[in-house]
């Protein structure tokens, strides 16, 4: 009978392959620099707050940030292409501390997001020095201090979103960036007038803070993509003008909570396509009487005027709307 073959030599081989090849670098080394920032960055976290679950606790730095797959180290927050961080998103495990200022050494850098955690201090200037910045997204934290002047100089930016902190201070000129679709800066301490908007934002978003004067069509002029208007909750006065509700792409308008003393609705072109939605202007000071021409916006669906100063009888333009949206319409008129 033949002898059956032997395996030993077949495992001996098989092992060897498997050891070596487990030994071998999975992944080219990060960018010096970019570990570099990441370590600031999470050094300027107070321990305290980093739980033994959150991703922050998985940062450790005996292992290459940008190495894949990742088992034990960097398991989540950094995202990476090659051998550059190109996004640093948290999870929102109430991490404490300040954002460092080294934060600008991740010259690659896309994303970022540090949304719904405690970061306090002010937000570092050098973050202008993020020239491939798409979105900066620092809501619900508790930055203090005014919005650095040199953000303007981050061409890439699409979304801003610093809302739900302590900002104060005047919003700057954010007009030169063009690609700018998302602002939103409510619910924090800012005051002063609007300035001219970058020219491409389909929403913004600027409640609960302390603007003041007057809605200027200059501020406004050519965002014809603009689509959310959320001014609610500030001090703006004056009266609002007709060119704000025929803005080509509007939907929605609050401006609810102010001191506007009133409104001047021009009547929609014939065969309009306005795709103007929503309309509040309630808890203000606008008096005279009701405007005609608001009903007559074609896509409107829902209207407050309550709580101001209106007189005079309800025009039949406003029944007739309230019965073809369903009784969408809130004069605060009876």
């Amino acid at each position: 009978m033949p002898k059956p073959k032997s395996t030993f030599s077949t495992t001996i081989i098989i092992f060897f392959i498997l050891t070596l090849s487990s030994s071998l670098p999975v992944h080219s080394a990060t960018f010096p620099a970019d570990i570099a920032a990441l370590r600031a960055f999470k050094s300027a976290v107070k321990p305290s707050s980093i739980p033994p679950t959150s991703c922050l606790a998985t940062w450790n730095f005996s292992g290459d940030p940008c190495a894949v797959p990742r088992i034990t180290h960097f398991t989540c927050g950094v995202t990476c292409a090659a051998d550059r961080v190109v996004q640093l998103t948290l999870d929102s495990q109430g991490y404490a501390g300040k954002l460092t200022p080294l934060i600008s050494k991740l010259t690659h850098l896309i994303n970022l997001d540090l949304g719904d955690n405690n970061f306090y201090g002010e937000i570092p200037n050098s973050i202008s020095f993020l020239p491939n910045l798409r979105n900066l997204i620092l809501r619900v934290n508790s930055f203090t201090g005014s919005i650095p002047r040199s953000i303007a100089i981050l061409r890439s930016l699409e979304t801003l979103d610093v809302s739900r902190n302590s900002l104060s201070g005047s919003l700057p000129n954010l007009n030169s960036l063009a690609g700018l679709t998302r602002l939103d800066l409510s619910y924090n301490k800012l005051s002063g007038s609007i300035p001219k908007l970058p020219p491409n934002l389909n929403e913004l978003a600027l409640k609960a803070n302390s603007f003041t004067g007057s809605l200027t069509k200059s501020s406004f002029d050519g965002l014809t993509r603009l689509m959310v208007v959320e001014l609610s909750e500030n001090s703006f006065t004056g009266t609002v003008e007709p060119w704000l509700f025929l803005m080509p792409s509007l939907q929605q308008v609050d401006l609810a909570r102010n001191a506007f003393t009133g409104v001047a609705v021009d009547k929609p072109p014939a065969n309009s396509d306005s795709e103007l939605v929503a309309v509040d202007l309630s808890y203000n000071k606008m008096e005279g009487f009701l405007p005609l021409n608001l009903p007559e916006y074609p896509s409107l669906r829902s209207l407050s005027l309550s709580y101001n100063r209106f007189r005079g009888p309800i025009p039949w333009q406003y029944s007739k709307k309230g019965r073809r949206c369903g009784g969408c319409i809130s004069t605060g008129i009876f």
